[in-house]
């Protein structure tokens, strides 16, 4: 039963990323919650007075008080799949720390669920505060609340102030080892939007943040981490993150050459299929050592077959331009 939660958790990673477009269906938005093209829209209805209920994202933030919804733009709260990639890793320690024939603690995944919509919320709109001067310069991220005028640095620093005090009541939900660990991921969350002017890794730097949860899922339940199936379990996520932000990069590569903002899809270039083949077995050989390290059987590594498969298809099917001149 253990692995059979775990077999599910790696299951709705690949169904979350099933191509919605070319090239781009692993995406999520890089450390900023940018617009993802495959999204998916449930079929709307005609309604009242002729107008079409729908109960995306969009339309829930769109139906909201006007005052609130810069603000629940500014959190992404329209865009969920970075909440989505941000939680996942989280459900899979959760998962993983089960007690054989157990289903995981609900009440575990409900209080990191609601961890991973304020703390994505909040690195979104460090990003945003970060970067208002890039964003004013790039079409797709001029209308961002903060770049347009519809909320000020310091309206969004209260914002920030709120989404960070209601995640630290989340966190003391949790046990001291825990407490300590999620405060030791604020320096990440803080830092990592910074790291595109700096490195051609910022990749990297947001898979250190966003799958903090698989050692924190895991030391939630148990009360401390095992190395020999968390730092796997971490390394894996870090990996996939690589995967998946890569191939969105491509799509922003000849924004951030224009405006001096640096990816490893700038990095990696025609060559990204080969690095993203590496990061794949890397990631998958991480996945294995962690069934083995904790007495996984057959469902798991079924699971593991199907992404493993997943990821090939993906890989495949990119379409990567031709090298932009510097």
């Amino acid at each position: 039963m253990r692995a059979a939660g775990f077999a599910r958790g790696l299951w709705s990673v690949a169904l979350a990323s099933l191509p919605g477009w070319r090239g781009r269906s692993f995406t999520l938005a890089r450390a900023t919650g940018a617009p993802h093209g495959g999204d998916l829209q449930p079929s709307a209805c005609p309604g009242p007075r002729g107008r079409q209920l729908s109960l995306s994202a969009a339309a829930v933030v769109n139906s909201a008080p006007r005052p609130l919804q810069p603000y629940l733009r500014l959190m992404r709260l329209d865009k969920p799949i970075g909440t989505w990639l941000l939680y996942l890793p989280c459900t899979w320690s959760i998962g993983l720390a089960a007690e054989p024939g157990c289903f995981p603690d609900w009440y575990m995944l409900s209080l990191f669920g609601t961890g991973a919509i304020l703390m994505r919320g909040a690195g979104c709109t460090i990003n945003d505060m970060w970067d208002q001067d890039y964003d004013k310069k790039v079409t797709r991220t001029a209308s961002r609340p903060i770049a347009a005028g519809d909320i000020s640095t310091f309206q969004s620093f209260v914002f920030l102030g709120g989404q960070l005090t209601l995640a630290l009541g989340v966190l003391l939900c949790l046990n001291y080892y825990s407490i300590a660990l999620g405060a030791g991921s604020l320096l990440l969350v803080i830092t990592y939007p910074l790291m595109k002017r700096i490195t051609y890794w910022p990749q990297l730097a947001l898979g250190l943040t966003f799958n903090w949860g698989a050692l924190l899922g895991w030391s939630a339940i148990k009360g401390s981490c095992d190395p020999s199936v968390c730092l796997p379990l971490y390394f894996s996520g870090v990996m996939w993150t690589l995967i998946y932000d890569t191939i969105y990069a491509h799509q922003d590569k000849r924004d951030d050459v224009l405006i001096g903002l640096k990816s490893t899809a700038l990095r990696f270039g025609e060559n990204t299929k080969l690095w993203l083949s590496g990061f794949s077995v890397a990631m998958l050989g991480a996945l294995s050592l962690v069934g083995v390290n904790s007495g996984q059987t057959a469902p798991y590594y079924a699971a593991l077959g199907a992404v493993g498969a997943h990821l090939t298809h993906q890989k495949w099917g990119l379409k990567i331009l031709p090298r932009l001149i510097l």
